[in-house]
């Protein structure tokens, strides 16, 4: 009892600050019909492509900024803001659905997401949207190591390289649960999805082993470390890797033989949506090729958008594997599942055991 009155405690408050900040749920009827509330990333969306969508449509964009999907996830669920357009990733959009927070699309108002979001995106995305019926994919990547060529004289293709005692101290890691246990999980040959307790121990034990070898868990200080050569080695995105090889020409990226996650950032329509037409017409919109050109070179993550690599001009990104891989480097990859409580639990618990050993 005591910590569902703490929780509602919380939430009380949380719905009082959103009620003074102006995130999000404002008087629609003041705000009239040509608005379209979105929340999303921070900085995950060219600000270039706002403005045409709104001198293009005449529906003002109100954009609200998360950081990560479970801060987002508690706002949407409790009702209190009723946003148009949400990009959740993969697993939480698996949940959003499993807790009946979303509406499904209507794609005969999506012709641009028929047409030009690659069938291969729908296929993966069907392993959190059965069916394809909530979402369209906006951004995707991998996970894979990104390395110094000059520091590292042994062939990167594998995970095990992380496990290598000749670089002991130049070695880099997530500092992410889902994240971290990944690596291990797929060096064993299991799911990176897994809640088998013994595959679960096995990772742990795996991550402690390694952690004499590790110089830091963390998140951008890692990108920092890899550009500025204090590190040889580390665990990063796709799309952070490429800006990080345009900083730096002596690194590379790689995905490694035993499998990553293929993670996948969709949007979405929540069933309390109180502008819907307008939603669709934004997410149609971000899917025209023209725009998903510019986002992409704005993000510099890759697009599920099958027009973008041919119209892509720029040599630092037309024809780059990291960004425009070939099939064989993402199909077949596991995306993130929702755990639920007892798994989300299960890999926290694991996390802070392998940090504190």
């Amino acid at each position: 009892m005591k910590k569902i009155y703490i929780v509602s405690i919380c939430l009380a408050l949380l719905m009082s600050i959103l009620a003074f900040s102006g995130c999000g749920f404002q008087d629609e009827e003041a705000e009239g019909d040509n608005i379209v509330y979105v929340y999303n990333w921070g900085d995950y969306i060219d600000p270039d492509t706002l403005e045409q969508f709104e001198e293009e449509t005449g529906i003002h964009v109100v954009m609200d900024e998360f950081d990560t999907n479970e801060s987002m996830y508690p706002l949407v669920a409790a009702g209190a803001v009723r946003y148009d357009v949400i990009c959740p990733s993969d697993y939480m959009i698996q949940k959003m659905i499993k807790h009946d927070l979303l509406q499904p699309l209507d794609f005969s108002r999506l012709p641009n997401a028929r047409q030009y979001v690659g069938q291969v995106f729908y296929k993966q995305s069907e392993t959190f949207d059965p069916g394809n019926i909530y979402s369209v994919p906006y951004c995707w990547g991998t996970v894979g190591i990104l390395y110094n060529r000059t520091m590292v004289d042994d062939p990167v293709d594998s995970w095990d390289i992380l496990w290598n005692e000749k670089y002991k101290n130049e070695i880099l890691m997530q500092d992410s649960p889902r994240d971290a246990y990944m690596v291990a999980l797929k060096r064993l040959g299991y799911s990176l999805n897994t809640t088998n307790p013994d595959e679960m121990r096995q990772a742990r034990d795996m991550l402690i082993a390694q952690k004499p070898l590790v110089q830091a868990y963390g998140i951008d200080d890692v990108k920092d470390k890899l550009v500025s050569g204090e590190a040889a080695m580390g665990v990063i995105f796709s799309g952070e890797a490429l800006r990080m090889m345009l900083e730096n020409e002596d690194l590379a990226y790689v995905v490694p033989k035993e499998g990553t996650n293929l993670w996948i950032d969709s949007w979405v329509i929540p069933k309390n949506a109180a502008h819907v037409e307008n939603a669709h017409t934004f997410i149609d919109f971000m899917s025209r090729p023209d725009v998903a050109l510019k986002n992409f070179e704005y993000l510099t993550y890759s697009t599920p958008n099958t027009a973008v690599p041919e119209m892509e001009e720029d040599e630092d990104y037309k024809d780059n594997p990291v960004v425009f891989p070939p099939p064989e480097v993402y199909e077949g990859q596991e995306t993130y599942q929702d755990l639920g409580e007892d798994g989300d639990k299960m890999y926290n618990e694991g996390w802070i055991q392998v940090k504190v050993y």
